[in-house]
């Protein structure tokens, strides 16, 4: 059996396996597995923060074609890598593009968000210069099931929910009393915003307070009577649709990783902006 056909085989059993494991973080991988890309460059050199500090890793990637680039993969946000050109002989580098893997229970969104802004790299200290900042999604694909929405109808997809989840994470850091350290904990922020977006699905004991009144209409959609009195109360008019319609509904089933990046991506800046200091980790 011939190399190629022996990746294919194996990418194909492992991912039939992930799917009936429910493992998300194993999916995503596999996505990788059989679109090719894991075995499109090699890992030159590791190097990483020390232990104690908030982690980052970053790698010096060789292409096929010789090409160099860094790879920098942040510990809070394992659905993200961060793509820069190769540091030139001051250790000077450009941003290129954010490349995010999300699973969910039966696929996964991936995207690259184009990126603007520049850095340092030289092999002990790292930083990105304060300003840089994401430009537009310029690639795309999604997995639901057995389908794979790729080109355009995926970038149209992908573009829309990125607009969604920008106004959503807006609207999150204006609520007065909200966690502060949430950048941190997915499950941490996973519950403290589903009883409040979705108080229809929560608990009797997690709903907030007055969430259904007197006089309240509610309309169906994805299988749920939305209570339209609280989105009102509670939302923006332009997540009115969104939230009743159950269109935030799926994009928190499906996109949970990404809704909890836009809301952490102030502390993402701050932590790619300050200084690091590295030690060599590997190769």
């Amino acid at each position: 059996m011939g190399t190629t056909k022996r990746l294919t085989v194996f990418a194909v059993s492992l991912l039939f396996s992930l799917l009936h494991t429910g493992c998300v973080s194993m999916m995503e991988r596999a996505g990788r597995v059989l679109d090719g890309s894991a075995f499109a460059e090699r890992v030159q050199a590791v190097y990483r923060t020390p232990a104690g500090d908030d982690g980052l890793e970053i790698r010096i990637m060789r292409a096929r074609d010789g090409e160099y680039s860094l790879l920098i993969l942040p510990e809070r946000f394992p659905s993200v890598q961060i793509r820069t050109s190769a540091p030139n002989a001051d250790g000077e580098f450009i941003l290129v593009s954010l490349d995010y893997l999300g699973g969910n229970e039966h696929g996964w969104n991936e995207f690259r968000l184009d990126l603007f802004g520049s850095g340092r790299f030289d092999r002990t200290r790292f930083s990105v210069s304060p300003g840089f900042e994401p430009v537009q999604i310029s690639l795309g694909r999604i997995r639901r099931y057995d389908t794979r929405i790729t080109g355009s109808d995926a970038l149209t997809y992908l573009r829309n929910r990125h607009e969604r989840i920008l106004a959503l994470t807006e609207w999150m850091h204006e609520q007065e009393g909200r966690p502060q350290d949430m950048g941190t904990c997915r499950g941490s922020f996973e519950r403290h915003w589903g009883p409040i977006l979705f108080p229809e699905l929560a608990r009797r004991r997690d709903r907030p307070r007055d969430w259904l009144l007197e006089g309240d209409v509610r309309v169906r959609a994805e299988n749920v009577g939305w209570n339209t009195g609280y989105t009102e109360r509670v939302f923006p008019e332009l997540l009115w649709n969104v939230r009743n319609s159950g269109t935030l509904l799926r994009d928190w089933e499906e996109a949970l990783e990404w809704i909890h990046l836009k809301y952490g991506w102030g502390g993402l800046v701050e932590r790619l902006t300050r200084e690091t200091v590295l030690i060599r980790a590997g190769r």
